[in-house]
């Protein structure tokens, strides 16, 4: 939690399949800003806090203690506020590569303060990171540039030579997945237009056709392509996971889980997170926040296309939606976080039944700051989810 310019927190949902019981932790840190993504480390000891901020967190990844935190503007300084780490790839128990200014970088954890630059990404802004099947090839998103402009672009590190390589495409694409087993990733597009016609930093949800790349690691090939057309709501999605049938992202714009069939990367489900009237009526607070937060970032008249487009693709409603979406180890639920609804929804998959529909805390619970009449989400956006560990006797669950 929170995005990119809110507050920087961490929320662990803890839930039982068998007896439906489930129990959360939230802690917010002070000094962090734009909280944005979270990954864990392999042996499940220690987070990490992806921020907006230039700032390395991080965490206990059980009590949720802060145990480090570095400024990345020791090692290496950004062309923008906005370019910051916002994700990192573990290699193992304690080193993983994160982006810093226009490199990669090796952090260890066990000396955190000594990072090895293994090379240049290539792109304006990178984003989402993810490690290939064989381990061999980071592959990474990117986003518009505020000076630089429009991406359309995604990087592929080898990590063996240490030579990245620019993938450009039709479209910016912030986010990817990797196959689970075969050398090829998932590039999602993420299309936005400049406020007032220049402005990537102050940005607007566009109205446009989506698509969803399947991109070779080793040549760095397009070999399939889905497009969903503007009324699809498949709009400014976030988490992404894939299954053995299928690719699955949440978008926040659209308030929709979107699951594409992977065999014909043709026809699609939709699972509907749309809040209905009532619901939006218990929202006000929400609703109220989102319409100033778009004034601020556009004015209405020379930018009223802007704000048509983005009704638009909300479906007239007037507060985000599903930011975080992973799927079980064994395929058999998946869990969303609703960020204007401040829910954690369980479904049974592929079925798509829910399962459990969790209502979160107010954030004044935990910035008691706050006025009474701010925003009350905790403001969810990336997530990662921990099966439990299976046993010599028993499959994974």
């Amino acid at each position: 939690m929170n995005g990119l310019e809110g507050a920087a927190g961490v929320c662990v949902f803890r839930y039982h399949p068998g007896t439906g019981e489930y129990a959360y932790r939230v802690q917010y840190y002070d000094g962090v800003a734009g909280g944005h993504a979270v990954s864990v480390t392999p042996d499940r000891r220690f987070g990490f806090l992806g921020n907006a901020g230039q700032q390395l967190l991080f965490y206990d990844a059980q009590s949720l203690d802060e145990s480090q935190r570095i400024s990345t503007l020791r090692f290496e300084l950004p062309d923008a506020a906005i370019k910051s780490t916002t994700h990192m790839v573990w290699l193992d128990d304690a080193q993983g590569v994160c982006a810093i200014g226009d490199g990669l970088w090796l952090m260890d954890l066990n000396q955190p303060t000594k990072a090895e630059r293994i090379g240049d990404h290539l792109l304006k802004l990178p984003h989402a990171m993810k490690l290939t099947a064989s381990g061999r090839y980071i592959v990474y998103g990117g986003m518009d540039h505020p000076g630089l402009g429009e991406a359309a672009e995604v990087g592929i590190f080898d990590l063996r030579t240490r030579v990245a390589r620019r993938i450009s495409l039709p479209t910016t694409c912030w986010h990817v997945i990797c196959h689970p087993s075969e050398e090829r990733f998932y590039a999602l597009s993420f299309r936005v237009r400049p406020q007032e016609g220049w402005d990537w930093h102050e940005w607007a949800m566009a109205y446009f056709k989506e698509y969803v790349f399947e991109i070779d690691a080793e040549s760095g090939q397009v070999l399939r392509h889905w497009t969903g057309g503007q009324s699809v709501p498949a709009h400014i999605n976030s988490d992404v996971c894939i299954s053995d049938r299928e690719l699955i992202y949440c978008n926040g714009g659209s308030g929709t889980i979107i699951m594409i069939d992977l065999d014909d990367f043709a026809s699609y489900r939709v699972i509907d997170e749309r809040p209905r009237l009532p619901a939006q009526v218990r929202t006000a607070r929400q609703a109220v926040r989102q319409v100033a937060d778009a004034f601020t970032r556009g004015s209405p008249v020379p930018s009223s296309k802007h704000f048509v487009g983005a009704l638009r693709v909300s479906r007239g409603t007037l507060i985000d939606s599903v930011y975080a979406c992973q799927l079980s180890a064994d395929q058999s639920l998946l869990f969303t976080a609703n960020r204007g609804l401040n829910t954690i929804t369980v479904y049974d998959y592929p079925a798509n039944t829910v399962r459990l529909r969790a209502s979160m805390p107010e954030l004044r619970e935990y910035l008691p700051d706050l006025p009474v009449w701010a925003d009350p989400r905790l403001g969810f956006h990336h997530s990662v989810l921990l099966s439990p560990v299976p046993t010599a006797t028993q499959g994974t669950s």
